[in-house]
């Protein structure tokens, strides 16, 4: 039996669906119950008091400093991942991302530590995002790697259903400390519970992909050539251009993404007044649509085109930019709900495909680092800032900027796409 075939025996289709979508439900929760604690209690817990304002701004820059470490995860964990191999490479991002969240749950506030706390904060918001650098990339390969023909977006979206698996633990953990626990003691230790349970989580993470063998993919390309000595550099040097391209082709699943949970978190609970518990419980029920329209466009992308499923969600998410204001400003909670149903809803189709079709832009061999450079460099352009831009317009200008800023997101990505309809790999 060749190596390749044996390979594929040792691992189950169903073994290997579920540890990337385990592996990525844990990263994300993570990750978002980071930006939902930025939204609700870090500006006054980790920032001096100027304002309430200036005190969320803060925390939405904390919450952007992730995208900054990301790349640099992606390059690190990406150099490994396309020498030694796909598995290796997810148990250390899986370690290093539940190491930082379960640290935090720790921290001194500002009132006990001044600026000792702040920096901390950031520290291991920093390791969150250098171990997720690594952790999308890997769960793409490990799903469309194993992928039978006709199956790579099916099976691609599985990574993909964790983020709203893991956004429903995290915002739906929250919303029960809410419900339990008085605004006090939510405020001076109900939130660290969210952040301490997360290393029951990377538990189970650890425990469904230590039992997963190598992809078949990996491999080959071991079986036809030596492993790159610098992955990056073969990847700027051959690979430049699709590497660009995914890069912006990402923009607006970002942008969509935080600004219809992170920033309409922290503006529908403060400039609404929409109790926190009910807008909590109304991103859970709109988050159902995001695992619905991951699931559509994965059956879409198989049997038309992922690429052409991505282009679609862009251009629907342009006149849902234009709605922003009328629907989530217009004073009616029925309204908001339908903004933010409709905007998840789109983002399954502006992220779903994508765990298909960013592998698709590179060889095996860099595959891994350039997936992963693509993703995360992506969401520094489009979600590092974008909570915070969107605050300080909507301070200016009310919802209006910010859905146009929304639409132009995803304009560019849509522009980003329309040459790299011939790469395939």
């Amino acid at each position: 039996m060749s190596e390749r075939a044996s390979l594929t025996a040792a691992a189950s289709p169903r073994r290997i669906l579920l540890a990337s979508l385990v592996g990525t439900a844990v990263e994300f929760y993570d990750f978002y119950i980071y930006a939902t604690a930025a939204s609700l209690v870090f500006g006054p817990l980790f920032f001096p008091a100027s304002s309430s304002s200036a005190q969320l701004l803060a925390a939405y820059a904390s919450l952007g400093l992730a995208f900054v470490a990301r790349p640099l995860g992606s390059i690190i964990f990406g150099h490994y991942g396309d020498r030694i191999g796909r598995k290796s490479t997810l148990v250390a991002s899986l370690l290093i991302m539940g190491g930082s969240t379960m640290l935090i749950a720790f921290l001194p506030t500002y009132q006990t530590a001044g600026w000792v706390a702040p920096l901390l904060l950031c520290l291991l918001r920093c390791g969150q995002g250098f171990g997720l650098g690594g952790e999308w990339g890997g769960a793409a390969l490990l799903a469309v790697e194993n992928a039978p023909p006709g199956w790579r977006a099916r099976y691609g979206m599985f990574p993909q259903l964790g983020a709203p698996v893991g956004f429903i633990a995290a915002n739906g953990l929250f919303l029960l400390l809410g419900l339990i626990l008085t605004p006090d003691q939510f405020q001076a230790w109900g939130w660290r519970l969210p952040f301490l349970a997360s290393i029951l989580l990377v538990g189970l993470g650890l425990w469904v992909r230590l039992k997963l063998s190598e992809t078949p993919d990996f491999a080959a390309a071991l079986a036809e050539a030596p492993p790159p000595r610098v992955p990056l550099a073969e990847l700027f040097r051959f690979h430049l251009w699709p590497t660009i391209g995914g890069t912006f082709a990402v923009v607006a699943c970002f942008a969509l993404f935080y600004l219809s949970t992170a920033f309409a978190l922290g503006y529908g609970t403060t400039v609404l007044g929409v109790p926190r518990a009910q807008f909590l419980a109304l991103q859970l029920f709109a988050i159902l649509f995001m695992a619905g329209g991951i699931v559509w466009a994965g059956y879409l992308g198989d049997r038309f085109d992922a690429r052409r499923v991505l282009m679609a969600g862009c251009l629907g998410t342009i006149p849902l930019g234009l709605l922003m204001a009328p629907l989530m400003g217009g004073g009616s909670i029925a309204l908001t709900g339908l903004f933010l149903s409709l905007a998840l809803l789109l983002m399954g189709f502006v992220y779903g495909p994508l765990g298909a079709w960013l592998p698709s832009l590179f060889p095996a061999r860099v595959r891994y680092t350039g997936a992963s450079m693509a993703f995360n460099v992506g969401g520094i352009l489009g979600g590092a800032l974008s909570p915070m831009i969107a605050q300080a317009l909507s301070q200016k200008g009310g919802l209006l900027p910010v859905g146009l800023y929304l639409a132009a997101a995803a304009l560019i990505s849509f522009l980003a796409m329309l040459p790299l309809g011939r790469i395939r790999h």
